[in-house]
Protein backbone atom coordinates (compact mmCIF):
# COMPACT_ATOMS: atom_id res chain seq x y z
CA UNK A 1 0.00 0.00 0.00
CA UNK A 2 1.60 3.43 -1.40
CA UNK A 3 1.79 5.84 1.95
CA UNK A 4 1.62 9.59 2.04
CA UNK A 5 5.83 9.65 3.14
CA UNK A 6 7.11 6.66 1.00
CA UNK A 7 10.34 7.48 -0.06
CA UNK A 8 10.81 10.06 2.09
CA UNK A 9 14.31 9.30 4.12
CA UNK A 10 15.33 10.30 7.50
CA UNK A 11 18.31 10.02 9.91
CA UNK A 12 17.39 10.39 13.54
CA UNK A 13 20.14 11.24 15.77
CA UNK A 14 17.50 12.45 18.67
CA UNK A 15 17.02 10.21 21.80
CA UNK A 16 14.06 9.81 24.84
CA UNK A 17 10.79 11.50 23.71
CA UNK A 18 10.56 14.35 21.77
CA UNK A 19 12.44 13.83 18.45
CA UNK A 20 11.84 10.12 18.66
CA UNK A 21 8.21 10.55 18.80
CA UNK A 22 8.50 13.18 16.17
CA UNK A 23 10.17 10.82 13.69
CA UNK A 24 7.50 7.67 14.85
CA UNK A 25 4.67 9.83 13.71
CA UNK A 26 6.60 10.14 10.50
CA UNK A 27 7.46 6.60 10.19
CA UNK A 28 4.00 5.61 10.93
CA UNK A 29 3.40 8.06 7.67
CA UNK A 30 6.03 5.88 5.50
CA UNK A 31 8.70 7.59 6.19
CA UNK A 32 12.07 5.19 6.47
CA UNK A 33 13.94 6.19 10.03
CA UNK A 34 17.51 5.10 10.65
CA UNK A 35 18.00 5.44 14.11
CA UNK A 36 21.15 6.43 15.38
CA UNK A 37 22.50 5.04 18.87
CA UNK A 38 25.47 5.28 20.76
CA UNK A 39 27.21 1.76 21.49
CA UNK A 40 26.80 1.69 25.26
CA UNK A 41 23.33 1.08 25.51
CA UNK A 42 21.52 3.32 23.28
CA UNK A 43 18.85 5.58 23.81
CA UNK A 44 18.64 6.31 27.36
CA UNK A 45 15.10 5.05 27.29
CA UNK A 46 15.83 1.60 26.59
CA UNK A 47 16.94 1.74 30.71
CA UNK A 48 14.18 3.45 31.64
CA UNK A 49 11.94 0.78 33.60
CA UNK A 50 10.58 -1.08 34.97
CA UNK A 51 8.35 -2.17 32.68
CA UNK A 52 9.60 -4.60 30.10
CA UNK A 53 7.78 -6.32 27.35
CA UNK A 54 9.46 -8.30 24.81
CA UNK A 55 12.88 -7.54 26.65
CA UNK A 56 12.86 -3.78 25.94
CA UNK A 57 11.49 -1.04 28.25
CA UNK A 58 8.34 0.07 27.58
CA UNK A 59 8.83 3.63 27.68
CA UNK A 60 11.02 3.09 24.50
CA UNK A 61 8.87 1.43 22.50
CA UNK A 62 6.36 4.07 23.14
CA UNK A 63 8.53 6.32 20.81
CA UNK A 64 10.50 4.02 18.39
CA UNK A 65 8.59 2.01 15.75
CA UNK A 66 8.59 1.47 12.42
CA UNK A 67 12.72 2.22 12.58
CA UNK A 68 15.83 0.86 12.06
CA UNK A 69 18.55 0.98 14.93
CA UNK A 70 22.04 1.51 13.70
CA UNK A 71 24.79 1.78 16.38
CA UNK A 72 27.55 4.36 15.57
CA UNK A 73 30.47 5.87 18.12
CA UNK A 74 29.87 9.65 16.72
CA UNK A 75 33.23 10.43 19.01
CA UNK A 76 35.23 8.75 16.07
CA UNK A 77 36.61 9.49 12.93
CA UNK A 78 35.01 6.11 11.66
CA UNK A 79 31.33 6.72 13.22
CA UNK A 80 30.85 10.24 12.25
CA UNK A 81 32.04 9.84 8.98
CA UNK A 82 29.25 7.13 8.27
CA UNK A 83 26.79 9.16 9.92
CA UNK A 84 28.01 11.80 7.50
CA UNK A 85 27.03 9.43 4.73
CA UNK A 86 23.68 8.10 6.01
CA UNK A 87 22.70 12.08 6.19
CA UNK A 88 24.25 12.70 2.71
CA UNK A 89 21.51 9.97 1.51
CA UNK A 90 18.71 11.20 3.43
CA UNK A 91 16.09 13.87 3.19
CA UNK A 92 15.64 15.12 6.67
CA UNK A 93 17.88 15.04 9.85
CA UNK A 94 16.35 14.85 13.25
CA UNK A 95 19.02 15.98 16.07
CA UNK A 96 18.30 17.06 20.37
CA UNK A 97 21.48 17.16 21.15
CA UNK A 98 22.61 20.70 23.23
CA UNK A 99 23.59 23.52 20.72
CA UNK A 100 27.08 23.13 19.03
CA UNK A 101 27.22 19.31 19.75
CA UNK A 102 26.76 18.38 16.59
CA UNK A 103 28.95 21.31 15.06
CA UNK A 104 31.85 19.92 16.59
CA UNK A 105 31.36 16.44 15.37
CA UNK A 106 31.20 17.88 11.58
CA UNK A 107 27.34 16.94 11.71
CA UNK A 108 26.09 20.21 12.22
CA UNK A 109 23.24 22.22 9.71
CA UNK A 110 25.83 23.98 7.76
CA UNK A 111 28.48 21.33 6.90
CA UNK A 112 25.34 18.70 5.89
CA UNK A 113 23.44 21.35 3.92
CA UNK A 114 26.35 22.28 2.29
CA UNK A 115 26.77 19.10 0.70
CA UNK A 116 22.75 18.57 0.33
CA UNK A 117 21.22 21.58 -0.59
CA UNK A 118 18.09 20.36 -0.21
CA UNK A 119 18.26 18.31 3.76
CA UNK A 120 15.57 19.62 6.10
CA UNK A 121 17.58 19.66 9.31
CA UNK A 122 15.50 19.61 12.66
CA UNK A 123 17.07 20.81 15.88
CA UNK A 124 15.22 20.49 19.32
CA UNK A 125 16.67 22.05 22.39
CA UNK A 126 15.28 22.64 25.70
CA UNK A 127 15.94 26.56 25.87
CA UNK A 128 16.94 27.34 22.38
CA UNK A 129 20.58 28.09 20.73
CA UNK A 130 21.00 31.25 22.57
CA UNK A 131 21.42 32.22 25.93
CA UNK A 132 19.79 29.04 27.16
CA UNK A 133 21.49 26.78 24.80
CA UNK A 134 23.52 25.31 28.10
CA UNK A 135 20.48 24.50 30.28
CA UNK A 136 19.18 21.03 30.14
CA UNK A 137 16.02 19.90 28.54
CA UNK A 138 14.20 17.90 30.68
CA UNK A 139 10.18 17.74 30.51
CA UNK A 140 10.30 17.67 34.59
CA UNK A 141 12.37 21.18 34.30
CA UNK A 142 10.50 22.51 31.34
CA UNK A 143 7.00 22.22 33.08
CA UNK A 144 8.24 23.53 36.14
CA UNK A 145 10.05 26.74 34.51
CA UNK A 146 7.42 27.03 31.80
CA UNK A 147 4.27 27.81 34.30
CA UNK A 148 2.65 24.82 33.67
CA UNK A 149 3.42 23.27 37.59
CA UNK A 150 2.42 27.03 38.91
CA UNK A 151 -1.55 25.96 37.50
CA UNK A 152 -1.43 22.41 38.30
CA UNK A 153 -2.49 20.83 41.84
CA UNK A 154 -4.84 22.41 44.54
CA UNK A 155 -4.94 25.64 45.33
CA UNK A 156 -3.43 24.87 49.02
CA UNK A 157 -1.28 21.86 48.12
CA UNK A 158 2.50 21.74 45.87
CA UNK A 159 3.18 22.81 42.06
CA UNK A 160 1.86 19.53 40.17
CA UNK A 161 3.40 18.15 37.34
CA UNK A 162 1.09 16.41 34.48
CA UNK A 163 1.62 12.90 35.03
CA UNK A 164 2.89 12.03 31.49
CA UNK A 165 5.67 14.16 29.95
CA UNK A 166 3.34 16.27 27.86
CA UNK A 167 5.93 18.94 26.87
CA UNK A 168 8.16 16.24 24.80
CA UNK A 169 4.57 15.18 23.62
CA UNK A 170 3.52 18.64 22.09
CA UNK A 171 7.18 19.91 21.03
CA UNK A 172 7.34 16.21 18.84
CA UNK A 173 4.37 17.61 17.69
CA UNK A 174 5.08 20.90 16.64
CA UNK A 175 8.27 19.17 14.97
CA UNK A 176 6.57 16.79 13.25
CA UNK A 177 4.48 20.04 11.70
CA UNK A 178 7.81 21.67 11.38
CA UNK A 179 9.40 19.23 9.42
CA UNK A 180 6.25 18.37 6.59
CA UNK A 181 5.98 22.23 6.22
CA UNK A 182 9.95 22.33 5.54
CA UNK A 183 9.35 19.19 3.22
CA UNK A 184 6.70 21.00 1.38
CA UNK A 185 9.02 24.02 1.26
CA UNK A 186 11.71 21.97 -0.59
CA UNK A 187 8.77 20.67 -3.23
CA UNK A 188 8.13 23.95 -4.52
CA UNK A 189 11.68 25.28 -4.18
CA UNK A 190 13.98 22.23 -3.94
CA UNK A 191 15.31 24.43 -1.27
CA UNK A 192 16.12 22.87 2.19
CA UNK A 193 16.15 24.50 5.48
CA UNK A 194 16.62 24.31 9.44
CA UNK A 195 13.60 23.74 11.15
CA UNK A 196 13.94 25.00 15.40
CA UNK A 197 12.31 23.51 18.07
CA UNK A 198 12.77 24.34 21.68
CA UNK A 199 10.66 22.83 24.20
CA UNK A 200 10.13 26.01 26.41
CA UNK A 201 8.78 27.60 23.42
CA UNK A 202 6.21 24.47 22.74
CA UNK A 203 5.10 24.79 26.33
CA UNK A 204 3.96 28.65 26.29
CA UNK A 205 2.49 27.97 22.92
CA UNK A 206 0.52 24.77 24.64
CA UNK A 207 -0.52 27.28 27.38
CA UNK A 208 -3.45 28.25 25.00
CA UNK A 209 -5.46 30.29 27.23
CA UNK A 210 -3.58 30.30 30.39
CA UNK A 211 -0.91 31.80 27.63
CA UNK A 212 -3.36 34.53 26.15
CA UNK A 213 -4.92 35.16 29.96
CA UNK A 214 -1.48 36.82 30.36
CA UNK A 215 -0.24 38.47 27.13
CA UNK A 216 -3.37 39.82 26.47
CA UNK A 217 -4.75 40.76 29.91
CA UNK A 218 -2.14 40.53 32.61
CA UNK A 219 -3.62 37.66 34.45
CA UNK A 220 -1.41 35.55 35.93
CA UNK A 221 -3.38 31.60 36.43
CA UNK A 222 -2.23 29.88 39.57
CA UNK A 223 -3.59 26.75 40.97
CA UNK A 224 -6.91 25.89 41.09
CA UNK A 225 -7.60 22.21 41.61
CA UNK A 226 -10.08 20.22 38.78
CA UNK A 227 -11.46 23.53 38.48
CA UNK A 228 -11.82 25.84 35.77
CA UNK A 229 -10.57 29.72 35.75
CA UNK A 230 -13.25 30.44 32.55
CA UNK A 231 -15.86 28.16 33.03
CA UNK A 232 -18.38 26.64 35.39
CA UNK A 233 -18.95 24.08 36.58
CA UNK A 234 -16.53 22.45 34.78
CA UNK A 235 -14.28 20.04 37.00
CA UNK A 236 -15.85 16.25 39.20
CA UNK A 237 -18.04 16.92 41.79
CA UNK A 238 -18.80 14.24 44.35
CA UNK A 239 -22.37 12.02 44.72
CA UNK A 240 -23.76 9.63 46.62
CA UNK A 241 -21.38 7.17 45.59
CA UNK A 242 -17.96 8.44 43.44
CA UNK A 243 -16.87 11.54 41.80
CA UNK A 244 -18.85 12.92 38.61
CA UNK A 245 -17.42 14.73 36.53
CA UNK A 246 -19.12 17.82 34.46
CA UNK A 247 -17.60 19.81 31.86
CA UNK A 248 -20.40 22.65 31.16
CA UNK A 249 -19.59 24.80 28.71
CA UNK A 250 -22.29 27.02 27.51
CA UNK A 251 -25.58 28.20 29.51
CA UNK A 252 -27.81 25.71 27.68
CA UNK A 253 -26.26 23.13 28.99
CA UNK A 254 -26.01 24.23 32.43
CA UNK A 255 -29.98 24.52 32.04
CA UNK A 256 -30.04 21.07 31.00
CA UNK A 257 -28.21 20.01 33.94
CA UNK A 258 -30.82 21.91 36.47
CA UNK A 259 -33.54 20.10 35.36
CA UNK A 260 -31.43 16.69 35.69
CA UNK A 261 -30.78 17.32 38.90
CA UNK A 262 -34.25 18.92 40.34
CA UNK A 263 -32.83 22.44 40.57
CA UNK A 264 -34.50 24.42 37.58
CA UNK A 265 -34.34 27.15 39.33
CA UNK A 266 -30.62 27.42 39.42
CA UNK A 267 -30.77 28.34 35.71
CA UNK A 268 -33.16 31.35 36.30
CA UNK A 269 -30.54 32.90 39.59
CA UNK A 270 -28.89 35.99 38.54
CA UNK A 271 -26.02 34.29 40.05
CA UNK A 272 -25.66 31.53 37.86
CA UNK A 273 -28.18 32.14 34.83
CA UNK A 274 -24.91 33.01 32.38
CA UNK A 275 -21.11 31.60 32.43
CA UNK A 276 -19.59 34.86 33.89
CA UNK A 277 -21.85 35.04 36.79
CA UNK A 278 -20.88 31.40 37.12
CA UNK A 279 -17.53 31.91 37.76
CA UNK A 280 -17.71 34.95 40.15
CA UNK A 281 -20.04 32.63 42.40
CA UNK A 282 -18.17 29.35 41.62
CA UNK A 283 -18.25 28.21 45.42
CA UNK A 284 -21.58 28.91 46.43
CA UNK A 285 -22.64 26.89 42.93
CA UNK A 286 -20.57 24.39 43.63
CA UNK A 287 -22.01 23.74 47.11
CA UNK A 288 -25.77 23.65 46.06
CA UNK A 289 -24.54 20.81 43.07
CA UNK A 290 -22.82 19.04 45.47
CA UNK A 291 -25.93 18.63 47.76
CA UNK A 292 -28.21 18.21 44.91
CA UNK A 293 -26.25 15.31 43.58
CA UNK A 294 -25.91 13.33 46.42
CA UNK A 295 -29.19 12.21 45.87
CA UNK A 296 -28.16 9.11 43.46
CA UNK A 297 -24.79 7.63 43.21
CA UNK A 298 -22.72 8.79 39.88
CA UNK A 299 -22.93 5.83 38.01
CA UNK A 300 -27.19 6.79 37.84
CA UNK A 301 -26.29 10.19 36.90
CA UNK A 302 -23.95 9.66 34.25
CA UNK A 303 -26.69 8.48 31.74
CA UNK A 304 -29.15 10.76 32.80
CA UNK A 305 -27.04 13.98 32.08
CA UNK A 306 -25.64 12.79 28.81
CA UNK A 307 -29.33 11.98 27.49
CA UNK A 308 -30.03 15.16 28.10
CA UNK A 309 -26.91 16.10 26.54
CA UNK A 310 -24.51 17.86 29.32
CA UNK A 311 -21.37 16.53 28.99
CA UNK A 312 -20.74 14.24 31.79
CA UNK A 313 -18.57 10.73 33.07
CA UNK A 314 -16.42 9.17 35.51
CA UNK A 315 -12.81 9.13 36.05
CA UNK A 316 -11.15 6.02 34.10
CA UNK A 317 -7.57 4.90 34.81
CA UNK A 318 -5.62 4.16 31.96
CA UNK A 319 -7.44 0.64 31.42
CA UNK A 320 -10.55 2.02 31.83
CA UNK A 321 -9.55 4.57 29.08
CA UNK A 322 -8.56 2.05 26.44
CA UNK A 323 -11.45 -0.02 26.67
CA UNK A 324 -13.67 3.02 26.24
CA UNK A 325 -12.06 3.44 23.26
CA UNK A 326 -12.38 -0.19 22.68
CA UNK A 327 -16.41 0.22 22.88
CA UNK A 328 -16.24 3.25 20.72
CA UNK A 329 -15.04 1.64 17.90
CA UNK A 330 -11.92 3.57 17.74
CA UNK A 331 -9.47 0.58 17.91
CA UNK A 332 -6.64 2.45 20.27
CA UNK A 333 -4.48 -0.56 20.07
CA UNK A 334 -2.86 -2.03 17.17
CA UNK A 335 -0.68 -5.11 17.34
CA UNK A 336 3.10 -4.23 15.35
CA UNK A 337 5.07 -7.61 14.33
CA UNK A 338 8.66 -8.32 15.94
CA UNK A 339 11.01 -10.22 14.45
CA UNK A 340 10.37 -13.43 16.42
CA UNK A 341 6.67 -13.53 15.09
CA UNK A 342 5.16 -12.34 18.29
CA UNK A 343 3.39 -8.90 18.17
CA UNK A 344 3.98 -5.75 20.79
CA UNK A 345 0.40 -4.50 21.43
CA UNK A 346 1.23 -0.32 21.18
CA UNK A 347 -1.06 2.80 21.18
CA UNK A 348 -2.38 3.61 17.46
CA UNK A 349 -1.44 6.68 15.90
CA UNK A 350 -4.11 8.80 15.43
CA UNK A 351 -4.06 10.29 12.69
CA UNK A 352 -7.23 8.96 10.16
CA UNK A 353 -6.23 9.17 6.28
CA UNK A 354 -8.92 7.72 3.68
CA UNK A 355 -5.93 7.02 1.03
CA UNK A 356 -2.75 6.98 2.77
CA UNK A 357 -3.40 5.76 6.84
CA UNK A 358 -0.37 4.82 8.76
CA UNK A 359 0.61 1.57 8.69
CA UNK A 360 2.58 -0.76 11.68
CA UNK A 361 5.55 -2.82 9.79
CA UNK A 362 7.93 -3.32 12.58
CA UNK A 363 7.85 -2.72 16.36
CA UNK A 364 11.04 -0.97 18.11
CA UNK A 365 14.03 -2.30 17.32
CA UNK A 366 16.67 -3.68 19.37
CA UNK A 367 19.95 -2.20 19.61
CA UNK A 368 21.56 -2.53 16.07
CA UNK A 369 18.86 -4.62 14.86
CA UNK A 370 17.14 -3.28 11.04
CA UNK A 371 13.72 -4.53 10.91
CA UNK A 372 13.39 -3.22 7.78
CA UNK A 373 16.21 -5.46 5.82
CA UNK A 374 14.49 -8.62 7.34
CA UNK A 375 10.68 -6.67 5.46
CA UNK A 376 12.64 -6.93 2.31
Amino acid sequence: MTQALDGLRIVDFSRVLAGPLATMVLADLGAAVTKIERPDGGDDTRAWGPPYAGGLATYFQAANRNKDSVVLDLRTVDGAARARELAAAADVVVENFRPGVMDRLGLGHAELSAASPGLVYCSITGFGSGAGAALPGYDLLIQALGGLMSITGEPDGEPQKVGVALVDVISGLFASVGILAALRHRERTGEGQRVEIDLLSCLLAALANQGSAYTLAGRVGGRMGNAHPSIAPYEPLPTGDGDLVLAVGNDRQFGALTRVVGRPELAEDARFAVNEARVANRGELRRLLVDALAAKPAADWVPALSAAGVPAGRVNDIAGAFALAESLGLDPIVEVPRPDGTAARLTRNPIGLSATPPTYRSAPPALDERPSEANG
